[in-house]
């Protein structure tokens, strides 16, 4: 059996249409069934829902006094039914397209507590933009539902943002696996408008300190702390939310030394990060036909660990005017990877292309390979 889980608040169309769709999946008979566990994040006016879907999927709505952000899901995980293997996360605007990620949900080793789900958003033509190869993002993604709870679920304190690399960062020092499957497809009827930007760059900033403070290994953490820094400021002018930055700063120095200090191994910090997912990317790549040269495209989230990846395995970074080898992608986000891999490979005439995950060049079909010489 499955319980999807998902927030929602003051937005009852949104809900109603999510709802409908995954009626529209079926009655789950194949994994036992399945259930809706809609947790209401204090809505203005109180959600309506089914107790019911038409396909024969129960209903469970759960209202909260206020709204807990990202953690009202853990009160949905804690009513779900304790025969419920895995908790299908989802928000009140997205959902599967079908069915096939359950049969592979249930073949999953034991060491495996979540699966990514490809997260695309029809509106835009384009994939979620967010997580790394073993951290995932809430709106598309099954936990098993003994791991979440044994975890403590999400920390209530990050409200909303990064809250999910808290989680995948412990599911890790747990001893688990996060995979990636692209059989598990979801839409996300993403709507950016009438967002304080503000208030997200006072979260972004405060809760990415927040998780390098607390895993990352020592001989890394003051680097990746100037580097959130670094990052939020860029993306503060960019967006004029100089204000929100300034006050997630002050938020973070003032919470920092309150963080508890986990760190990850150095193992598990570079699966964490995406480094070990870059290193055998690229590695196997150089193997079959070794480069000297590379220039990153579209770097992204985490280029940092592409350039390490490249420099481990003695390539020269040059620019793309500079006529490389091998163009790299350069960012271990996966679906903005996903997405370049796919652009870039029907549009090769010169140059080799290769993405920092196995798993991007797999979904790709590969153009013929042509020497840059």
């Amino acid at each position: 059996m499955i319980s999807y889980v998902l927030p929602t608040r003051d937005r009852p169309d949104r809900l109603t249409a999510t709802l409908e769709a995954i009626a529209a999946l079926g009655d789950h008979a194949s994994v036992g069934g399945a259930e809706v566990v809609v947790v209401d994040n204090a809505s203005q006016t109180k959600p309506v829902a089914p107790k019911v879907l038409a396909s024969g999927v129960p209903v469970r709505l759960i209202l909260r006094s206020e709204n807990e952000g990202a953690a009202a899901r853990n009160a949905g995980v804690e009513a779900s039914d304790p025969s419920s293997d895995w908790i299908v996360m989802l928000d009140d605007d997205s959902h599967p397209v079908d069915t096939r990620f359950l049969a592979a949900l249930c073949g999953r080793g034991a060491e495996v507590g979540a699966v990514m789900a490809d997260i695309r958003l029809p509106r835009l033509g384009t994939r979620e933009v967010g997580g790394l190869p073993e951290v995932f993002i809430g709106c598309g993604v099954a936990i098993r539902r003994g791991a979440f709870l044994e975890l403590g679920g999400y920390d209530r304190a990050f409200n909303y943002y990064v809250e999910e690399y808290d989680l995948a960062a412990r599911l890790l020092l747990a001893g688990y696996r996060v995979e990636f499957d692209p059989a598990f497809r979801v839409d996300h009827a993403k709507d950016v408008s009438n967002r304080n930007m503000d208030v997200i760059l006072q979260r972004l900033v405060r809760n990415n300190g927040w998780v390098v403070q607390r895993y990352a290994p020592e001989e890394h953490r003051r680097e990746e702390l100037r580097e959130v820094r670094s990052r939020y400021r860029r993306i503060a002018v960019k967006e004029n939310s100089l204000v929100g930055l300034s006050r997630g700063l002050v938020e973070l120095r003032r919470t920092i030394r309150g963080q508890k200090r986990t760190p990850l191994s150095s193992e598990l910090y570079e699966r964490f990060t995406g480094k070990a997912h870059a290193v055998e990317a690229l590695h196997a790549e150089h193997r079959g036909c070794p480069f000297h040269t590379a220039a990153i495209v579209e770097a992204g989230k985490n280029a940092w660990v592409v350039r390490e990846a490249l420099a481990e395995i003695g390539v020269r970074e040059v620019d793309a005017t500079d006529d490389p080898e091998m163009l790299v992608i350069g960012t271990m986000s996966p679906g903005p990877m996903i997405d370049a891999a796919e652009r870039w490979s029907g549009n090769m005439e010169r140059w080799r292309l290769a993405a920092p995950w196995k798993i991007a060049n797999d979904l790709v079909r590969r153009p013929v390979r042509f020497s840059a010489a």
